[in-house]
């Protein structure tokens, strides 16, 4: 998972953990919340994304590198709590070549 690399959490769950609650004293929840991924330029991918986002209501704007390799995708969900957005990031995750940031 890319949101680890170089993270002092060795364990995901540890990682993850310490994610909610930092999102549960900086945010004032339920709010609109900003996903911020990067894929490699395939419209596969991007439905896999939206997808998990299903039932969530969200916008969204997406961005090609220079090079058109890569495409950014941002993506402003309405979301309840800080555990949402958590399983939001760990869906998302399990999609092959997603770095979160």
């Amino acid at each position: 998972m890319d949101i680890l690399q170089g993270n002092q959490h060795a364990n995901p769950e540890d990682f993850y953990n310490s994610l909610k609650e930092k999102l549960d004293d900086h945010h004032d929840f339920p709010e609109d919340y900003l996903f911020k991924f990067i894929i490699p330029t395939d419209q596969a991918k991007l439905t896999e994304i939206y997808k998990v986002f299903d039932g969530t209501k969200f916008t969204l704007g997406n961005r090609e590198s220079k090079n058109g390799k890569y495409t950014a995708c941002n993506i402003s969900a309405f979301v309840l709590n800080g555990e949402q957005v958590v399983k939001i990031y760990k869906e998302v995750a399990k999609i092959e070549g997603v770095i979160l940031l």
